[in-house]
């Protein structure tokens, strides 16, 4: 029978994935059920290198809908990827290499971490947009480092995701011809058919956003081929809209939504198996099965040899010098701008410097604005638009961005930034989340950072946006007083590089300062910008809010009250010191005070009184708002006096 070798991997594929739920007793056996065939076909398609999976010139695979991890892990499993059959057999347990959902960087062959739905399409998106670009930039005729592909698994939750329509909208505009978008489209989620919530038509849909569709039976082998092979040659990012069952091969459960996230339970297991003529013993391999799914590992390693042998015979000398310095980032290269103490800027502006600097001497550092550049001062001047340049414009897409950046850092070479008001950091705060997670180096640039913003008013006067990022482990924010510490906290970041950076940053002009000898501590977060032996009070400040505490300080100590001012650029690498370090800096008998044009909930793990915000802002020019809301030295002074 034809395909009777195919559909024997399909079935081992299925309960394999059956078998790893009903051990852990939980996760989600569905999916993988329905998409057996698929993954069968799509293995004789894939460009990979099981023994290396970090060879650039790889096919990227990205599971949005991350629940379906037993297929994932079986198949990192029969590939030949460095997971085991004892790890499927430690399925959602802890310490194990196959955790819940996909890991990136946890479990070898994950190439993005995903979970939140719709947010793997949008990193699919960013892999198929690093690819092109680093294609343009290293390509030559008859000289291709980077022509693979990019295939996303997504399913209906992906797609009623909003961050699924701005990103394929993007990748429509681009015409992503590497992008492989394959659709398992069965019509359920956990509540039960799409039809109680959704019944907008996907081809439609996707055709209206620049997209080539294909529709096909996703249990049938010869049409998932034929479609496989005809998306390779197509001219537009492509969406695969398979028609397949949920739970495909269950007595029970098949085509249910009670096959999506709960063990299927013994008895049914048992019973699908008789019938569809597989032993009954759980994780059963067949030999043939595992010898074709493992020829994943000498195709892997032929693709990998001839991609070698062609960087060796490159007609372009000048391909392997620039691939050399995309792969060791020299950011001792940069020469960063010098500034002028007693000078005004904002930090924005000092900022926008610090980006073109950087972006000039380094190739791999790349960005854009969701449709901010010019407020948030982010273009790369004179270095020309993607696909063909370093200026990425995502449009009024924060989140899709967000996600997007992400697949730009995880695709490798790529240092990529992403920038937007402070105050739309919520738009895009789950983005930022997994690229914490997953220790990916991305940027987050945050311009208009407080009620300074001024006459805009409270929706875009961020509050609770400090200390809402400060909570998320693994995520360093930097929030500069001048230009002097921007360049600083650059620095810094560009050498952190297993974690996000944000770089919180001002409208309104603020002066220049002379930092002090102490400066050299500011890589621990934060240092003695007005020092004073045995201070009675101490301020803690960061951003704007620095050269109010320095004038406060400065009257106070005039007055006779003994007070240090320190300046905290990044609360989370202060935290990160030890005790010895920190009550050098932040006394304990002092009286400590911080001052922050923000919630500042988190600075009660060191002051006895904060200065904050308590409300949101209001519409009216900055100087009015920091006056109505208490940050003048006359209050400063005021409260420190009443508290002493």
């Amino acid at each position: 029978m034809k395909y009777q070798d195919e559909q024997k991997m399909a079935d081992t594929l299925r309960f394999l994935a059956v078998d790893m739920v009903q051990k852990a007793n939980s996760g989600h056996p569905g999916a993988p059920m329905g998409l057996a065939e698929i993954a069968v076909i799509l293995s004789k398609h894939l460009k990979h290198n099981p023994k290396n999976p970090k060879w650039l010139n790889r096919d990227r695979l990205v599971f949005s809908g991350g629940h379906a991890t037993p297929l994932i892990y079986s198949l990192l499993y029969l590939w030949g990827y460095d997971v085991s059959l004892e790890d499927l057999k430690n399925f959602r347990q802890l310490d194990s290499k196959t955790p819940g959902h996909p890991e990136y960087g946890h479990t070898p062959g994950v190439e993005i971490t995903t979970g939140p739905l719709g947010q793997g399409v949008a990193s699919a998106v960013g892999f198929a947009m690093a690819s092109k670009y680093l294609g343009n930039l290293l390509n030559r005729e008859n000289a291709n480092l980077i022509d693979h592909k990019v295939y996303c698994f997504c399913g209906d939750g992906d797609l009623q995701e909003g961050i699924s329509y701005e990103a394929c909208s993007l990748a429509g505009h681009h015409k992503l011809d590497n992008l492989i978008l394959i659709y398992d489209s069965n019509n359920i989620t956990i509540e039960g058919d799409t039809s109680i919530a959704w019944s907008e038509n996907i081809r439609d849909r996707f055709q209206s956003q620049g997209w080539a569709v294909l529709e096909i039976d996703g249990h049938n082998f010869e049409e998932i081929d034929s479609a496989l092979q005809f998306a390779k040659t197509s001219s537009k990012p492509i969406i695969i809209i398979a028609k397949t069952t949920i739970g495909k091969g269950s007595i029970n459960f098949a085509g249910s939504h009670k096959s999506h996230g709960s063990p299927l339970g013994e008895e049914d297991i048992r019973e699908s198996k008789i019938r569809a003529n597989f032993p009954e013993e759980d994780f059963h391999i067949p030999e043939d099965v595992l010898a074709r799914f493992r020829t994943a590992i000498d195709m892997g390693e032929l693709f990998e040899k001839e991609w070698e042998q062609l960087k060796r015979e490159l007609p372009y000398p000048e391909q392997n010098t620039l691939l050399n310095r995309l792969e060791n980032v020299d950011w001792d290269s940069v020469e960063f701008p010098t500034f002028e103490v007693g000078t005004k800027l904002a930090t924005r502006e000092s900022n926008g410097k610090i980006l073109n600097a950087i972006a000039k001497a380094i190739p791999n550092f790349v960005g854009g604005s969701a449709d901010l550049g010019p407020s948030n001062k982010t273009e790369l001047k004179d270095m020309g638009d993607f696909p063909n340049g370093k200026n990425f414009h995502f449009g009024i897409r924060e989140f899709a961005m967000g996600a997007i950046g992400n697949g730009l850092s995880a695709y490798g070479l790529l240092k990529p930034f992403t920038a937007t008001f402070f105050v739309f950091s919520d738009y895009l705060k789950s983005a930022v989340r997994v690229a914490s997670l997953s220790k990916l180096q991305h940027f987050f640039i945050w311009t208009h950072d407080s009620i300074g913003v001024g006459e805009d008013g409270p929706t875009h006067q961020p509050i609770e946006q400090l200390t809402q990022f400060r909570a998320l482990p693994n995520f360093y924010l930097f929030r500069p007083a001048d230009a002097h510490e921007n360049i600083l906290a650059w620095k810094t970041a560009l050498k952190i590089e297993n974690a996000p950076s944000g770089f919180v940053l001002s409208r309104q002009k603020l002066p220049v300062l002379d930092l002090g000898e102490d400066v050299k501590n500011f890589s621990k977060g934060g240092y003695r910008i007005l020092d004073i032996e045995n201070p009675q009070v101490t301020l803690l400040a960061t951003g704007s809010e620095v050269v109010l505490a320095l004038e406060s300080g400065k009257i106070l100590n005039s007055r006779g009250i003994p007070t240090r001012v320190v300046s905290v650029p990044c609360f989370d690498l202060l935290i990160e010191q030890d005790r010895e370090y920190i009550d050098s800096l932040i006394p304990k008998e002092s009286l400590t005070i911080a001052i922050e044009a923000g919630r500042g909930l988190e600075w009660f793990r060191f002051a006895d009184e904060v200065i904050g915000m308590e409300t949101f802002g209001a519409s009216a020019p900055a100087n009015q708002l920091f006056e109505k809301f208490g940050f003048t030295t006359e209050n400063i002074i005021k409260k420190v006096e009443e508290l002493i």
